[in-house]
């Protein structure tokens, strides 16, 4: 093993002096090596195990390969602390006969072993707090984070009496949580998210009163949420997002006055909102209650909610009109309801909005001119509405819009050019797109059939959705300016004219819908210029001419320029003609005209026509009735 500087050890020198030594004061063994972020490579030495007073090893952050040394755990049965991690350490964990009851602290993830998690590591681990082997290639029946594990997770964890985290996202765990958990008395984090778990959560949940953080999102659990959450009064946050929970948030709940994180979306909770008392909550930031089967007015109570960043109340039940005292939660960022609600905001209010998502609320009339106010918002969604008129100019004076979904509604009148002045889709306003994280995910359908989760580590796509609108007139030329936009959908309206060459100056698009439209002349040869394009549609429109097929235009299947017959292609079986091709059918290849008979050519060829008739016909008939005779002589000899 090497490293790089050069380590200060040296023979000369005490071995209790160098460097990432630390050694005891009354027996002057060896008890701490320390050596992270050291520039140390190749193979954990055998030798190490002979340090058997070692209580402290953290080589992480380094460049060592290969697995770890047999009888490393045996002889080194003294460690509280190991740390591994940032490696490329491969192979098994090496078995030992020792007990484990020193441990406290082991990390060795991020790197390449594998195998079973042998049992000792948490047999008689009285005072193992935390243990971290994520992002490896681990197999088995024991589970942590971002591996491979499978089957249920084993009784014991109960056991561990000073263990306080336990984490086994993101595996294929199966089967329900084990019961010995809920014993546990020092448990604070269980984290189980992505896995297959099912079965009701235990009510004696309620039982583990050090939990501050509960994370058992994209699971199966069924039934309740235990009755007596409200005993947790500990909790900080609350993820059972993406499970088929059933019944009503319990009302206890509201006692858990820490909580600062409550996600329970898609699920098939119901009940009256209006009825649940969130003043309590004074330190909520997060409530996520989306697609479940919510209803009643919007809760007034969430106005005492001061720290609130993010509300989702999206595909529920709720109605009424909005408080305008809403707008005053200064912290606030993010905003996603949709129900029958209208709204108005205070003219000083949502200052701090990034995402206002009011899709499918029922809105009418025209586009609300408060929304010229929201100087931070980046991304804004009022699709699936009844909105007339056409879209005003207010938009311009946004710096870091983005995002702007207005499809699905009534629209009106032109392609509104002020969109094309926006500085964060020209690029004026510099790198700023989505750069910060998502305070929740968010669900968008870019071709209205599939949908997509963007959440803090996937940037929402820059985007103009315009779609199933009146929109008619021209595409503008000033689309070229939008360089940042990845997604233009101008479908199903009523746009007319061609095409223009300026789109292929949006050269970061990936998804460009003109489908279902009145558009006419050819389609541009430019666009194959669209290197980043991996969706394409003009069907449905009064095209005509040879489809450029090179570039990304030549990935896309025939139903991406269907429903125009003028236009010419070999994916749509309707080749087009070379001008060689037509020359070649043109008037001097012309098959010769055909000259009508004269009258006595007609009488001459019936005449002979009819002689040489009469003289077949005799020579046939002769021959077949002198057969025939013969038929009836053999046929009355032998009957």
């Amino acid at each position: 093993m090497s490293s790089s500087p050069s380590l200060n050890w040296s023979n000369s020198i005490d071995c209790c002096l160098w460097e990432g030594i630390t050694c005891n004061s009354d027996l002057n063994r060896v008890t701490r090596l320390w050596l992270p972020s050291r520039g140390l490579h190749g193979l954990v030495a055998p030798s190490l195990a002979n340090v058997n007073h070692l209580t402290h090893l953290n080589l992480s952050r380094n460049s060592l390969f290969g697995s770890l040394p047999s009888g490393f755990f045996s002889s080194l049965n003294n460690l509280q602390i190991i740390d591994f991690s940032y490696n490329d350490l491969s192979g098994k964990l090496p078995s030992s006969s020792s007990s484990s009851s020193h441990l406290e602290n082991v990390n060795l993830s991020i790197n390449r072993m594998g195998g079973d998690i042998p049992s000792w590591f948490l047999k008689d681990a009285w005072n193992l707090t935390s243990f971290s082997v994520s992002s490896n290639q681990f197999t088995g029946f024991l589970d942590f984070s971002v591996n491979y594990f499978r089957g249920e997770i084993p009784q014991g964890l109960g056991s561990c009496l000073n263990l306080k985290v336990f984490r086994a996202g993101s595996n294929s765990l199966t089967g329900s949580l084990p019961r010995d958990l809920y014993k546990s008395a020092s448990i604070e984090e269980l984290s189980v998210p992505q896995n297959q778990l099912s079965g009701p959560i235990g009510e004696a949940i309620a039982n583990v009163t050090n939990l501050r953080i509960v994370d058992l999102s994209v699971n199966g659990f069924t039934g309740p949420i235990p009755a007596e959450t409200g005993k947790l009064y500990n909790l900080q946050q609350l993820c059972l997002q993406n499970n088929r929970l059933s019944g009503s948030l319990p009302s206890s709940l509201m006692d858990c006055t820490n909580l600062m994180l409550l996600n329970v979306r898609s699920n098939s909770l119901l009940g009256n909102l209006s009825n649940f008392n969130f003043s309590n909550l004074v330190q909520l930031r997060v409530l996520d209650l989306g697609y479940n089967d919510f209803s009643g007015n919007f809760p007034q109570s969430l106005l005492s909610c001061k720290s609130l960043t993010a509300i989702r109340l999206s595909a529920n039940r709720i109605a009424g009109h909005i408080p305008p005292k809403i707008s005053q939660l200064q912290s606030l960022s993010f905003m996603a309801i949709s129900g029958k609600i209208d709204m108005t905001v205070d003219s000083r209010g949502f200052q701090n909005l990034e995402l206002l998502a009011l899709g499918r609320c029922q809105l009418q009339g025209r586009i609300p001119a408060w929304l010229a106010k929201l100087g931070n918002l980046r991304v804004l969604d009022l699709s699936q509405n009844r909105l007339t008129g056409q879209i005003p100019p207010l938009f311009s004076s946004l710096p870091y819009l983005f995002y702007i979904d207005l499809s699905s509604n009534l629209l009106s009148g032109p392609f509104p050019k002020q969109l094309t002045l926006l500085p964060a889709l020209s690029g004026e306003a510099g790198n700023i797109l989505g750069l910060s994280p998502l305070v929740l995910p968010i669900f968008v359908m870019p071709d209205k059939s599939t949908m997509r989760l963007f959440n803090g580590r996937r940037v929402l796509p820059p985007a103009i959705y315009l779609d199933s609108n009146g929109l008619s007139g021209s595409i503008p030329v000033e689309i070229g300016r939008l360089k940042c936009l990845n997604v233009l959908s101008l479908s199903r309206n009523n746009f007319s004219g061609s095409i223009p060459d300026e789109i292929a100056q949006v050269t970061n698009l990936e998804r460009l819908d003109l489908s279902s439209n009145s558009l006419t002349g050819k389609i541009p040869a430019s666009l194959i210029g669209l290197h980043f394009l991996s969706y394409f549609s003009v069907a449905f429109n009064d095209l005509d001419g040879e489809i450029p097929f090179r570039g990304q235009l030549d990935t896309f299947p025939s139903a991406s320029f269907e429903g125009n017959p003028k236009l010419c292609s070999s994916i749509l079986q309707h080749p087009c003609f070379t001008q060689e091709e037509n020359d070649a059918t043109g008037p001097e290849h012309a098959p010769e005209p055909e000259v009508a008979p004269e009258p006595e050519d007609i009488i001459v060829g019936l005449a002979a026509g009819l002689s040489f008739g009469f003289i077949i016909g005799s020579t046939y008939g002769f021959f077949y009735m002198d057969n025939f005779r013969r038929f009836i002589a053999w046929f009355t000899k032998f009957f």
